[in-house]
C-alpha cells in the first residue's frame, strides 16, 4: 500500500515541470533556465523554487521522500541564467538518506540544499498547533500584485488575502501578533494527486510577504536561509499560508509559516531568515 506521506512518484516531476527542470546528461544532475516565471521582483531566482528544485533533484536520486530540507543562498542568479544542479546522496540507510543538492552557475555555486529523505511506519500521530479561522478561498479578495511583481513566479500563483492587507493598505499599523495569511493556489500544478515537497517549498517562501504585513509597512526582503519541515503530503487544490512573524531586529526578520490543506490538514511547516528593506 502506498501512503500519501511516503509516495513521491509523479508529483516531483510534476514540479520540475513547472520550475523548467530538464534531467543532464550524467547522472544525478538537471539543468534549468533562470525565466521570469521562476523569478522574484529582484528580476533574480525566486527562492522557494531554488529550494524545491534542490528538493526535486534529491528525491529524484533518493527516490525516497524529503523529510526536512534548507536551503543557504550565496548569490543571486538573475534571469536569463542557466543554472546546473548537482544531487549527492551522502549517506543510506534503511529507511532514511542524507543528501545535498548543490546549484551552480557557470561553475559557481547560487545555493546548497542539505535535506533528510525518506519515512518510517509507523501509527503514531499527533498535531498540537491550530489553523486559524479563515473565510474560504471563494469569500477572501484577489491579492493584487505590486508593479515589481507583474513578470513574475506570482503571475503564475493565484493569491487570495485571507487575512491580510492589500499594499495600499499598509499606513503603519503592525498586524496583531506579526501574523497574516493567504489562500495560495498553482493551477498549473495537479491538485488531483499528493502535494508534493517541491510545491511546498515554494509556498513556504513568503515570509517576506508577512513582514511588511507585520510591520504595517511596505517593506522588501531577501533570503538568507529557506528551511522545509514536511508532515503530510494530502492532495489539497489551495494551501493557507499561515505567516507568524517572530521578530525584526538589526535590518533583520525571522519568522516560520505553517502550510494548510483546504480540509485543515498540516502539510508542512517553513522557516527562514530575510533581510528587511523598509
Amino acid at each position: 500500500m502506498t501512503h500519501p506521506e511516503t509516495s513521491t512518484a509523479g508529483s516531483h516531476l510534476d514540479a520540475a515541470a513547472f520550475l523548467g527542470m530538464e534531467p543532464a546528461d550524467v547522472p544525478l544532475r538537471w539543468s534549468m533556465q533562470v525565466t521570469p516565471g521562476v523569478s522574484s521582483g529582484l528580476n533574480a531566482l525566486f527562492g522557494g523554487c531554488g529550494l524545491a528544485a534542490g528538493v526535486v533533484a534529491l528525491e529524484d536520486a533518493t527516490d525516497r521522500p524529503v523529510v526536512w530540507a534548507t536551503a543557504q543562498y550565496l548569490s543571486f542568479a538573475p534571469v536569463g541564467q542557466a543554472l546546473e544542479i548537482e544531487a549527492v546522496e551522502i549517506v543510506r540507510g534503511h529507511s532514511m538518506s542524507q543528501g545535498r543538492a548543490v546549484v551552480r552557475h557557470a561553475g559557481d555555486e547560487i545555493l546548497t540544499v542539505n535535506a533528510a529523505l525518506g519515512a518510517k511506519d509507523r501509527d503514531t500521530a499527533g498535531m498540537w498547533v491550530e489553523q486559524p479561522h479563515v473565510p474560504p478561498p471563494a469569500d477572501c479578495p484577489l491579492r493584487e500584485l505590486p508593479v515589481g511583481a507583474k513578470d513574475t513566479l506570482a503571475t503564475r500563483v493565484e493569491m487570495r488575502l485571507a487575512d491580510a492587507r492589500g499594499h495600499e493598505e499598509l499606513s503603519g499599523t503592525p498586524a496583531a501578533g506579526g501574523r497574516s495569511a493567504l489562500w495560495v493556489r498553482i493551477p498549473e500544478i495537479d491538485t488531483s494527486v499528493e502535494t508534493s515537497a517541491a510545491k511546498l517549498s515554494i509556498l513556504g517562501d513568503y515570509l517576506p510577504f508577512g513582514v511588511g504585513q507585520a510591520l504595517g509597512r511596505p517593506a522588501g526582503s531577501t533570503s538568507l536561509d529557506n528551511t522545509i519541515r514536511m508532515v503530510s503530503r494530502y492532495p489539497t487544490e489551495w494551501v493557507l499560508v499561515d505567516i507568524r512573524v517572530h521578530a525584526v531586529a538589526h535590518g533583520m526578520a525571522t519568522g516560520t509559516v505553517f502550510l494548510w490543506s483546504d480540509d485543515a490538514r498540516l502539510l508542512a511547516v517553513a522557516s527562514q531568515t530575510v533581510t528587511v528593506r523598509v
